[in-house]
């Protein structure tokens, strides 16, 4: 597990590569897909996030999202101040105040 420092763009250096990966779904504990974050340019940082938080903890629970935020540094603070402007920390946000657990179906190549 990383110690997430105060700068998104050196904790990005220490997660793993996402070359090989597509997208990663967000699935409820009922099986409904809540979210999708694809491989795209403007995704990749969220990608490399929560496919670090699969390798990790598996699920998204409080503890994972928690870790999440501190992963994503600087861009948590903007996400609580300007809601939907981070879609993929707002979910972090929603679990860490009682939101659902989330699982993550990762997809490569």
């Amino acid at each position: 597990m990383i110690k997430p420092t105060a700068s998104f763009k050196e904790n990005l250096q220490q997660l793993p590569s996402i070359d090989d990966l597509t997208r990663i779904d967000l699935v409820d504990q009922a099986g409904a897909v809540h979210a999708s974050i694809e491989n795209l340019p403007g995704k990749q940082g969220s990608l490399a996030v929560y496919q670090y938080l699969h390798g990790i903890f598996g699920t998204i629970d409080a503890t994972a999202a928690a870790h999440g935020l501190a992963v994503f540094a600087e861009h948590t603070s903007d996400a609580k101040n300007r809601p939907g402007a981070h879609p993929n920390i707002d979910i972090l946000l929603d679990i860490v105040n009682g939101g659902t657990t989330l699982n993550t179906r990762p997809f490569s190549n």
